[in-house]
């Protein structure tokens, strides 16, 4: 029942609606009840007895109930689809909005293709509960209860012996129920690890190609696909154990309307009209008794995708924006860690770390992949909060600020390159939406961007593809350092920014990047050592600890871990003035 409330919480606002869509079916359920006993009068009173003056006034009739119930029809239908793309347009806009506030941490260890699913195929089956289901089980429950009803007003024995067979129909369907819900369940989760391997496959294609992993990508989706299958077909055998029972007893209802009926007639306890009216209400009989096998299908598929929407709209973020956050125009850049640790599950990522830097200080992060460096910088943005100690944005602890305040004062390219299917512009404004062309313009040639850009067809109105398809690494890289050019904040982190490109076009950038520097507090994440040895600060970083820290000749001359990795990328050994006097 925690499913039905919970969808009962989105209809409730539509209530009015929703509740005389049901009138309308109740009428329409009711009315249903006419032409069987007009059909049976006809008999009695037309063909038998002869009265011909009674057949142009009974099929008028007839045909005036089946316009009246067609329009009845179509508005309740109508209604309950407007409804329901009410709801689930609500629904489909919290689980969006709920996407946007889950930390970086949720979407770390969810699968794609499991948002996917819950965005999509979940969606429908609720659309489909909504729009359909409900409104079907309460028209076969009054069209049943009418039909009984009538029935006992024209035969009341008649109608007990049509049903003997209702207490199996009843336990059919309640077998079905039980054995059927888990199943639906896990067909929810095949459906969403299917999802993921398709997607997975379409972001990642060019390395399946680069690997030639086609065949081994076949076999994965072939597993899964199989995987899905399997539960569907399990679903398949719970389904036709027992719709057979259901459709048979459902038929089993006109055998037994023929038999006693006919034994009653040749008794004179029941006119042939009579019958008439009975085999006009047996469809009220059959249709539920054949619909119930499909109702109670779509319901448990309601139930499972339901519970896994509630699922994702009861996530909580670990991430708490505070509720007075201190929400500061303009941040001055000052930054402290003090015994900043961090923890990653049960792997320790950061330990001890310390150090302040200055406002306008150009800050380099270096070290080995995995060592922590873009875990800093996580830790500034706050996706993630430090497991002990803490980190200070001008005096203040970045937990007191409001995250949207603070994260708008900083600015970050980041390694994992993304851009959106739209027009370079806008993926360059994407910060700053009413920022002006001229802006725009200026970010693209301070990140050495306008000059490919200006070659291509559409110039800066040329549509990327999903995720920057058609361009190049380097380009990529070169309007995503636009991006967070033109945003104009007090912090500047380039983490890795630009790995892609050539020696030449690296100077270039760092040379325009100067200018920017100068008022902005700046990190820079590089494995290069000619991206970093201009920094007023470079922190050494090796297995989550800070092993060195100083300026880049400091570093040199340290001998240390930063000397070793400049020896290996200049290609040479750096002789310090106390050995070549000892060699003197």
């Amino acid at each position: 029942m925690g499913s039905i409330r919970w969808i009962f919480g989105y209809i409730n606002k539509y209530k009015i609606r929703f509740y005389f869509a049901f009138v309308a079916v109740l009428i329409s359920s009711l009315i249903s009840m006419i032409n069987p006993y007009l059909s049976g009068k006809l008999v009695d009173e037309v063909i038998m007895k002869n009265k011909l003056n009674m057949l142009i006034y009974i099929l008028g009739i007839m045909i005036l109930v089946t316009v009246i119930k067609a329009i009845i029809r179509y508005t309740y239908q109508m209604t309950f689809e407007r409804v329901s793309q009410n709801v689930i347009f609500e629904i489909r806009q919290q689980m969006y909005n709920k996407l946007q506030e889950l930390d970086l941490d949720y979407y770390n260890k969810t699968r794609t293709g499991d948002i996917m699913a819950r965005m999509t195929g979940d969606m429908d089956a609720i659309r489909h509960f909504v729009a359909w289901v409900m409104y079907n089980i309460f028209e076969n429950v009054t069209v049943f209860i009418f039909a009984i009803g009538s029935m006992f007003i024209i035969n009341a024995k008649f109608t007990i012996f049509m049903f003997l067979l209702t207490p199996i129909v009843a336990y059919c369907a309640y077998k079905m129920t039980i054995e059927s819900n888990p199943i639906f369940y896990d067909i929810r989760e095949q459906f969403s690890k299917l999802n993921t391997v398709v997607q997975e496959n379409i972001s990642g294609n060019r390395v399946v190609k680069a690997f030639a992993k086609e065949k081994y990508e076949i076999s994965k989706f072939e597993e899964r696909n199989k995987s899905y299958m399997d539960s569907n077909m399990d679903l398949a055998k719970v389904t036709q154990k027992y719709m057979p029972i259901l459709n048979g007893l459902s038929n089993m209802f006109t055998v037994v309307m023929i038999l006693v009926g006919g034994i009653l007639i040749i008794n004179d306890k029941l006119t042939i009209g009579e019958l008439v009216m009975f085999n006009g209400l047996i469809w009220a009989i059959n249709n539920p008794m054949n619909m119930v096998g499909w109702l109670i299908n779509d319901v448990q598929r309601f139930i499972a995708a339901s519970r896994k929407i509630r699922i994702l709209l009861s996530e909580e973020t670990k991430i708490k924006n505070p509720v007075d956050g201190i929400k500061p125009k303009k941040i001055n850049g000052e930054i402290e860690f003090r015994n900043v640790n961090f923890e990653y599950g049960y792997e320790t990522v950061l330990k001890n770390i310390n150090f302040h830097i200055k406002p306008g200080q150009r800050v380099a992060i270096f070290g080995q992949t995995g060592s922590g460096k873009s875990t800093i910088i996580n830790l500034i943005e706050r996706f993630y909060d430090v497991t002990s100690g803490e980190i200070l944005i001008d005096g203040v602890n970045v937990k007191e600020y409001d995250i949207h305040a603070l994260r708008k004062n900083i600015s970050i390219s980041m390694q994992d390159v993304f851009l959106f299917s739209n027009t370079i512009e806008d993926n360059i404004r994407y910060g700053i939406p009413e920022v002006e062309n001229s802006r725009i313009a200026w970010a693209a040639e301070m990140s050495d961007a306008d000059n490919f850009i200006n070659k291509l067809s559409e110039s800066y109105g040329t549509i990327v593809g999903e995720r920057g398809v058609g361009l190049s690494g380097g380009q990529k890289q070169r309007i995503t350092l636009a991006r967070s050019i033109i945003k104009d904040p007090s912090i500047l982190i380039l983490d890795d920014t630009t790995s892609a490109l050539d020696v030449e076009t690296e100077a270039v950038i760092q040379k325009n990047l100067n200018t920017i520097y100068k008022d902005k507090t700046t990190f820079i994440i590089a494995h290069r050592i000619s991206s970093i040895k201009n920094s007023d600060l470079i922190l050494v970083l090796d297995n989550g600890e800070i092993v060195e820290s100083g300026t880049h000749e400091e570093l040199i001359n340290a001998h240390g871990h930063y000397y070793e990795v400049y020896k290996e990328q200049y290609g040479e050994y750096i002789k310090d003035t106390s050995r070549r006097e000892e060699v003197i």
